[in-house]
């Protein structure tokens, strides 16, 4: 059978219609791979359709400024031109003549192109999206083989170019960003007072993760990566916690204050509600979580902790095997320095560290490892007196429900980092290029992308609307 699709574009008024023919298509019937449209087919009628209607929307508009706004006079084309224009289904190129401004009134210019106040950007908003999506999800090299294999994009188009374009969303993500404050502590307490009464509770929790360096190629860069919860307790309305995401690169970023109070603002956090900042005892992030809010409660996360304790016990062990009845009894000191640590009694374990190290000393040229036992015990001791006032009660935290690990945010690093930064593949970046695409991955994570795009262009209709990723 021979198939022929012709497009219809009626006037504003209804009564002049345009009729073009679009495609002709011979479409056999004889086999199941024969039945309607091919790949190649819809991607050929999409690309032709947008063609002839986008010229036709552009002459429509170069109409419309070509008489001179104040007298009606037609105005004379002073040279010709055209401008390109970059689509989900293809690349076009629109005529975009220059006019002399009309003598009836004064203007800063002599000629100006109509076509600059409709074509702002040389690409669709909605090609920007998906590049900027899927290339915050996916490599950017499987984000141009995805959108070259469904769509009829511009064959021409590259791995630059889907690069640029996604950090370019990343950039005006930054510039939409406010100023970097020593405190985002709001009002006074009288003020709080009047506040009503919270709902919920809030969790922060911070960590970082590692990716490589492309400058320097035998060092990493450390990436900090968040996640805030924002849960119900049992008994309030039923509601399904707010999860948001953020993260940046600590040495480049200029304004992580201001980023995490964003986060937290856009969940509607009071200045009366409690909230509890989990970390792994770094001086920097500390200092981040800092002046965020009056009710914070901020703790050194007990994942961290009994990382360090962890690596006692494999000391333990090698200690066994040097002497078993000496080294089982150094393995049960290290068990209660854990319980006090759990019970947050810091002297006790400060104590149970001195102990320790005079309890080792027979192993100092028996045990092959001695001195760094020695280094491990030295450091996990700086590191509880660094911390002592973020060391709470563990186990009574644990038994009231109350968080005291950052689990859930070990989770965040590899779902934001490690998923795309891919360490498997070794992939390289550059500080500002990890750190731009990580504005776009964890706003397509949180499930905000498209209602940024909606906000930069309003009349921008996507078809479904993003849902956050599950924690």
């Amino acid at each position: 059978m021979r198939v022929k699709l012709q497009l219809v574009i009626c006037n504003d008024k209804g009564d002049e219609e345009i009729v073009t023919d679009v495609i002709t298509l011979n479409k056999n019937h004889q086999r199941i791979e024969h039945l309607g449209l091919t790949l190649a087919e819809s991607k050929h009628l999409l690309s032709t359709l947008q063609q002839h209607l986008l010229q036709q929307q552009v002459n429509t508009f170069l109409d419309a400024h070509a008489t001179c706004p104040d007298c009606g006079t037609l105005l004379k084309v002073k040279a010709h031109g055209s401008r390109s224009f970059r689509t989900l289904f293809g690349t076009f190129k629109c005529s975009s003549p220059r006019l002399e401004h009309c003598d009836c009134t004064r203007r800063k210019t002599s000629s100006f192109r109509p076509l600059s106040a409709l074509l702002t950007e040389s690409v669709a908003p909605e090609l920007l999206y998906i590049e900027a999506k899927w290339s915050s999800l996916v490599s950017y090299g499987l984000s141009l083989d995805a959108l070259q294999d469904f769509l009829p994009i511009d064959l021409s188009l590259d791995v630059k170019t889907v690069r640029y374009d996604t950090l370019k969303v990343a950039k005006r993500l930054e510039a939409e960003l406010g100023d970097e404050q020593l405190s985002f502590i709001e009002g006074e307490l009288r003020a709080w007072d009047l506040l009503p009464p919270p709902e919920g509770f809030f969790k922060v929790g911070i960590d970082g993760g590692y990716v490589r360096n492309w400058v320097d190629k035998k060092h990493k860069f450390e990436v900090i990566v968040g996640k805030s919860i924002r849960g119900f307790e049992e008994g309030e309305e039923a509601r399904t916690p707010s999860i948001k995401r953020f993260g940046f690169v600590q040495t480049l970023d200029t304004k992580s204050k201001r980023r995490l109070y964003e986060v937290l603002h856009s969940q509607n956090l009071q200045m009366n509600q409690e909230i509890t900042f989990l970390s792994d005892g770094d001086d920097k992030l500390r200092e981040l979580q800092w002046e965020m809010s009056p009710q914070a409660t901020h703790l050194l996360d007990w994942f961290h902790l009994t990382m360090k304790l962890t690596v006692l016990g494999q000391f333990g062990k090698g200690l066994v095997q040097c002497d078993a009845v000496l080294g089982e009894a150094i393995r049960d000191q290290i068990e209660r320095l854990k319980w006090s640590l759990w019970h947050g009694q810091v002297d006790k374990a400060l104590g149970k560290i001195d102990d320790l190290e005079t309890s080792i000393e027979p192993f100092s040229e028996t045990y092959a490892r001695f001195p760094q036992l020695v280094k491990a015990l030295s450091a996990l001791r700086t590191y509880i007196v660094n911390n002592r006032h973020v060391i709470p009660n563990y186990g009574e935290r644990y038994r009231n429900g109350e968080p005291i690990a950052t689990g859930f945010v070990e989770s965040t690093v590899n779902e934001v980092v490690s998923k795309r930064f891919c360490k498997k593949q070794q992939m390289q970046w550059s500080k500002e290029g990890a750190h731009l695409l990580l504005q776009t991955r964890v706003r397509t994570l949180n499930g905000e992308l498209s209602a940024i795009f909606k906000r930069w262009y309003p009349d921008m209709d996507l078809e479904v609307a993003e849902m956050p990723v599950a924690a």
